[in-house]
């Protein structure tokens, strides 16, 4: 009774607009299967509410106190309490229909460029290129030089005279430096939601399981689908996709087998004959003695030998007539283009002397 009392006792000193917001994440925990905890620092007011708006279809983003969402984690169920963990710094809980893995593409892909804020940590070393600028000469150069950025005027222009790092990554950034990077529109920083882990179904997935290469998980399945095809074929293991596969090579090495080892099977006995006859004329014409030979294969070398012996006539031929056209062609045309300038000629001379 002692313990009820204290409870209800602490209890009805809790404001109601906590115990509502508690009641707000419990019921959005309850209508979506997936709730995902992300960090929120560092990104500006305008570009969290842009963000916000553009993926307000398919997932719903809420930022309350830490303390209330632990507790509201708590009251929804043991199996909720792990992705607690993930709460600290500046949270905001994400509620969506989505797949987890969709889900961080589609945080990662929010993401967007931002400026560096001073006492910020640069991420990587920023660099300003040399060149020309859109200042116009006057104190800037100053400016440039007090952020460690080498400028002069060069032709009534502001000029950065060489490409500097003017921060190394892990560097802290002054305050005159994150003030020209903004004015140079170069933006160090890339802001957006932090997905930290993820509670789909009863399964919690940290971020680090959710960052895919969607491209190279691709490959690396299509090179496992090769790879254990190409197994099941050397092992001749039968499924419905390798059957045809193995049945056609049945039926090749079945092919080959017979008419390396000369079976007189119907369907390659017209192979065998090819073959016998190969090797027979490629024998006779080996053999220098023709009385050793047949009267058959004596008439198939004749035969063979006038073959190519005519084939070899009719290409001279045709090669010697083709020369003969090519020499007769320009005489022909010279021989006639004369006479016709004989003729223009005393035509003309017709007409000069009436």
């Amino acid at each position: 009774m002692a313990t009820d009392a204290a409870t209800e006792h602490r209890t009805s000193h809790v404001p109601q607009w906590k115990i509502d917001e508690i009641e707000s994440i419990k019921q959005l925990v309850s209508r979506y299967s997936v709730v995902g905890v992300a960090g929120i620092r560092d990104i500006p007011a305008k570009q969290l509410q842009e963000m916000r708006r553009n993926m307000k279809d398919v997932v719903k983003i809420r930022i309350y106190r830490n303390n209330l969402i632990h507790r509201a984690l708590d009251e929804s169920g043991s199996d909720l309490s792990p992705i607690g963990s993930s709460v600290s710094d500046q949270t905001a809980l994400i509620f969506t229909d989505l797949n987890p893995f969709k889900l961080f593409q589609l945080l990662k892909s929010s993401k967007t460029e931002a400026p560096i804020r001073a006492g910020a940590i640069a991420p990587a070393d920023i660099t300003v290129e040399g060149g020309p600028t859109s200042f116009a000469p006057g104190p800037i150069v100053g400016d440039l030089q007090n952020a460690g950025i080498p400028a002069r005027i060069d032709k009534g222009k502001v000029v950065i005279r060489e490409t500097k790092v003017v921060a190394h990554a892990g560097e802290a950034v002054s305050r005159a430096l994150s003030e020209m990077l903004t004015r140079l529109e170069i933006y160090p920083m890339t802001v957006g939601f932090d997905l930290r882990s993820v509670y789909d179904n009863g399964t919690i997935l940290e971020a680090d399981a959710l960052d895919i290469d969607e491209a190279k998980y691709a490959t690396d399945i299509a090179t496992a689908t090769t790879g254990a095809f190409n197994l099941a074929i050397v092992i001749a293991y039968p499924t419905p996709v390798t059957i045809p596969t193995l049945l056609a090579k049945a039926a090749s090495d079945a092919r080959n087998l017979g008419v390396n080892s000369a079976i007189p099977a119907p369907a390659i006995i017209d192979l065998l004959l090819s073959k016998a006859q190969s090797s027979a004329m490629a024998l006779a014409v080996s053999i220098t003695d023709p009385e050793a030979l047949g009267e058959s294969l004596q008439g198939l070398l004749m035969i063979g030998a006038e073959a190519a012996a005519g084939a070899g006539e009719e290409a001279e031929e045709a090669v010697a007539t083709e020369a003969e056209t090519e020499e007769a062609a320009p005489e022909e045309n010279g021989e006639g283009e004369g006479e016709e300038k004989e003729e223009e000629a005393a035509e003309g001379l017709g007409l000069l002397f009436g």
